[in-house]
């Protein structure tokens, strides 16, 4: 198994408390690439291929400037727009791959660690369905678990107002890969997303695998939005309007150390 691209086994789980209790899980598979190395990361497969067509692909149009233009570029330049000072000796982004040429990821993270291959940064590229997208940018201590906060700025669900912050804990990807997010709105938690993962052989087999258990997965995520809300409206809650604002965005959040 080659660092330079991984893949990524888990179950996604959604818990809201407000506007009315709702919970639902599914598998999903992600892929973690080195940005500096997308002609070469792929190298000896034929179901994952770069830029290209394929039964699964990646097209770094889908991340960062959205143009095709160098990722290690975009991300050097939200650190310096933001005025975050950290070394970016290796990034790394975690995402979904494109299934038969399609992709949403409603979540996407870049890893930034130093020249001792410790985790200093996560930039969290949060996408709606509306076709907005906002990177939270925040800094990490290189713990075995970081604990990171954001004050909310973009409109994800219209049950929720762009109001509140999340709360991120987060471990560096190896082997496993746990993520979990909260939402807070005046200390309160009412909507928790919490991502398990385990670390599989990044080969043909393994890949084509998931393609005949899961074949329709980044299209099922989008489907699965909307039921979801279908469900949610069916039990009361009731849609807000989506504030205007830009289609991209950045912020920048901090570190958040958990309560003793």
């Amino acid at each position: 198994m080659t660092d330079l691209a991984r893949l990524y086994l888990g179950k996604t789980t959604h818990l809201r408390t407000q506007p009315r209790a709702h919970r639902f899980s599914y598998n999903v598979f992600q892929i973690m690439i080195d940005i500096d190395h997308l002609d070469t990361a792929f190298k000896g497969l034929k179901t994952l291929r770069n830029g290209r067509f394929g039964l699964f692909s990646f097209d770094a149009r889908d991340h960062g400037a959205r143009n095709g233009s160098s990722l290690r570029v975009w991300v050097q330049g939200v650190l310096d727009q933001l005025g975050l000072k950290v070394q970016t000796h290796r990034i790394s982004l975690l995402c979904f791959p494109r299934v038969l040429g399609f992709v949403f990821n409603p979540i996407s993270l870049f890893f930034v660690h130093d020249d001792q291959d410790v985790l200093r940064a996560v930039i969290y590229e949060v996408n709606n369905t509306f076709g907005q997208t906002h990177a939270y940018v925040l800094p990490a201590d290189g713990l075995d678990v970081d604990h990171q906060f954001a004050d909310k700025a973009l409109y994800v669900s219209p049950f929720y107002r762009v109001e509140g912050g999340y709360k991120f804990i987060v471990t560096d990807p190896k082997d496993r890969f746990n993520l979990t997010i909260l939402k807070q709105v005046g200390g309160e938690i009412d909507f928790t997303a919490t991502l398990v993962a385990r670390r599989l052989a990044l080969t043909d087999r393994q890949l084509f695998k998931l393609f005949l258990t899961m074949p329709f997965m980044t299209l099922g995520v989008v489907v699965a939005i909307h039921w979801e809300a279908l469900r949610l409206w069916i039990k009361g809650a009731v849609f807000g309007a989506r504030p205007p604002g830009p289609q991209a965005s950045i912020s920048l959040g901090k570190v958040s150390r958990p309560i003793s």
